[in-house]
């Protein structure tokens, strides 16, 4: 007598609607929105994207199978035409309505308008990202508002080229167990291709590519196999939905200890953390697809249900209203109360998306068109004018947007000075490696007014010898920095994460250019975690003075994070001293540039004297 399975019966040809994947949606979206709108509480919060790729992944691959099962015909036609519908109205809206945006209020942001734009409608944009993009964890630098839309790039590459490959693996074998196995294999070589490809000075291949992210989707595939959700049992005994709900909140609880523990921009993301979380998200979306879990009916909540059905147009439309709205707003002042003023403009327009954008296109009638345009010149149309009008001149102004010239943004005065100021210090680092440094005057009239220090200051400061270590911030005061210490070696880069911190230090260390004293200007361009915090100083080693400079970044969210996360390092440990650069500065507007985070040439002698001074009193 056989056994019957616990979970699983035999056939079904029944098909439901899963309400609780609207509250797996929600939670995918509140991680991502959470992640952008407040990184430095939710700094995993990009784990949202693979709980997005499983869903789509087993979703998709089920639908195939039941054909396939059934011996019935592919129909590829058909399916492109039912993702196209799904996702270019939103997509194909988001692209307009920004770039109409962007001609009129951020004409910056024009070039290579008209590549973003194809590269999207074509599905391949996160490769042209791999080409072309910035880090999609660099916050500071000129933001794009498509950053995000890598996702929809390896979404459109998965529709179009999946339904073939699973249709001929399963002719090819003709076996559903062998092709299952496969599926399982293909995901962890592409977490394997993640772990060997991944470069921590450049992580935009293994983030966007579509191999290395591909094993999210190909585990909601493998799912479709072993866990097909229309062959579940409704009614379950006792141990078994005690089990189920077991193994649901802690892959859950998985989830949710991701979101805040887990940074983007760390070796262990790569190295099979995405991947682990891939597959604690698997177990939480088996668990909610089945109607006899507790999760299931939790997720199913009403809100769950709402948020979860416009998360698509939430997604695309987060990034543009961020980007726009922090262009004009100093989030970094009250990150909190910008927050929820930024959810509610997301929200807000993703609901207008929902209901005039997402929902009447996607059920629209496509092979109607014709027949739609002349009924607006039948008599009596006058309420539709009102509607296509507007709808004309909106298309209008997008193509103007792509028609307008595209020029490179011209370098601004603080871009210029810090390529000036580079090039000095790469100069005058040859000549510290090979000891020949200027000398200091420390009677000079002239260094006394600028930097108002004293003969008794400029005298020890000028044999100081220091390793510098920061990012654009410190990149414009290093020709200043060694004007008082000329023994200083400074190695200082535009767009420097934290994260890279410790590869650097490693590296100055091989080269006999690291220091005692070593002074780190890094938090500008991300928050930093506390691990990050412990490499950077681990890396730097026992036996070493470290002077780190907190940050000046009113336009980031992140500034009092940082700066905490500075001053907190600084109290516990005995080799670490404040440079309380935030507090000196902090109503001194007129010492930087109109970006309010770099300095004008006032303010990079002030920045020069604060640290010269605070290394005196400790040195």
């Amino acid at each position: 007598m056989q056994n019957k399975p616990v979970f699983l019966v035999k056939q079904s040809s029944h098909r439901h609607y899963v309400y609780g994947v609207d509250g797996l949606r929600t939670l995918a979206v509140v991680g991502v929105i959470g992640y952008h709108l407040l990184p430095t509480f939710l700094p995993g919060g990009f784990l949202g994207v693979p709980l997005f790729l499983i869903i789509s992944g087993y979703f998709v691959t089920s639908q195939l199978l039941r054909r396939w099962q059934h011996e019935q015909p592919l129909q590829l036609t058909a399916f492109y035409r039912r993702r196209a519908r799904r996702l270019y109205p939103v997509l194909a809206t988001m692209l307009a309505a920004t770039s109409v945006y962007i001609l009129f209020f951020a004409r910056t942001l024009l070039y290579h308008l008209r590549q973003i734009v194809f590269f999207n409608l074509a599905g391949v944009y996160n490769w042209w990202e791999i080409a072309n993009g910035q880090s999609y964890f660099d916050r500071f630098t000129q933001q794009s508002p498509f950053t995000h839309l890598w996702t929809m790039g390896v979404l459109m590459q998965f529709y179009l080229l999946w339904p073939l490959l699973l249709w001929g693996l399963l002719k090819l074998f003709g076996k559903r167990s062998t092709v299952r196995r496969l599926v399982f294999l293909l995901a962890i070589l592409s977490a394997v291709e993640m772990a060997l490809l991944y470069r921590p000075d450049n992580i935009n291949r293994v983030y966007y590519g579509t191999d290395t992210r591909a094993f999210s989707l190909l585990l909601g595939c493998w799912l479709a196999f072993v866990w097909p959700h229309e062959r579940l049992k409704t009614n379950l005994n006792q141990q078994s939905r005690r089990w189920l709900d077991v193994v649901g909140l802690g892959s859950l609880l998985l989830t949710l200890v991701g979101f805040v523990l887990m940074h983007g921009e760390g070796r262990a993301a790569y190295e099979g953390g995405m991947f682990g979380y891939s597959v604690a998200g698997l177990l939480l979306l088996a668990t909610i697809v089945h109607q006899g879990s507790s999760l299931s009916k939790w997720f199913a909540h009403p809100l769950c249900q709402w948020v979860g059905r416009r998360s698509y147009g939430i997604y695309v439309y987060q990034y543009p209203v961020m980007v726009f709205y922090e262009r004009l707003v100093a989030v970094g002042l009250h990150p909190l109360i910008n927050a929820v003023v930024e959810l509610v403009l997301i929200l807000g327009i993703s609901e207008l998306s929902y209901r005039f954008v997402e929902r009447p296109l996607a059920h629209y009638d496509w092979t109607n068109w014709r027949s739609t345009i002349r009924s607006w010149f039948q008599p009596g149309q006058f309420k539709v004018w009102l509607r296509v009008i507007p709808a004309l001149l909106f298309c209008g102004m997008f193509a103007a947007a792509l028609s307008a010239p595209e020029k490179a943004p011209q370098k601004n005065a603080v871009q210029r000075h810090i390529e000036q100021a580079t090039t000095a210090t790469a100069n005058q680092n040859k000549r510290v490696a090979a000891g020949k440094t200027a000398k200091v005057k420390v009677s000079s009239k002239s260094l006394h007014r600028k930097y108002a220090l004293s003969k008794g200051q400029l005298a020890p400061a000028k044999k100081l010898k220091v390793t510098v270590i920061g990012d654009s911030v410190m990149a414009d005061a290093s020709k200043n920095i060694q004007q008082v210490m000329p023994a200083a070696y400074v190695d200082a880069q535009v767009g420097r994460q934290g994260s890279q911190a410790p590869a650097i230090i490693k590296d100055l260390k091989k080269q006999g250019h690291l220091q005692k004293i070593v002074v780190l200007n890094l938090g500008t361009n991300g928050m930093m975690s506390t691990a990050t915090v412990g490499k950077i100083i681990d890396a730097i080693g026992p036996g070493h003075q470290i002077y780190w400079v907190n940050s000046h970044i009113p336009t980031k969210d992140w500034q009092g994070a940082v700066n905490k996360l500075i001053l907190k390092v600084a109290r516990q440990r005995g080799d670490v001293y404040l440079v309380d650069w935030y507090s000196l500065s902090q109503h001194h507007q007129n010492w930087f540039a109109n970006d309010n985070v770099h300095m004008n040439e006032q303010g990079n002698v002030q920045f020069t004297r604060l640290i010269v001074t605070t290394i005196l009193k400790h040195h």
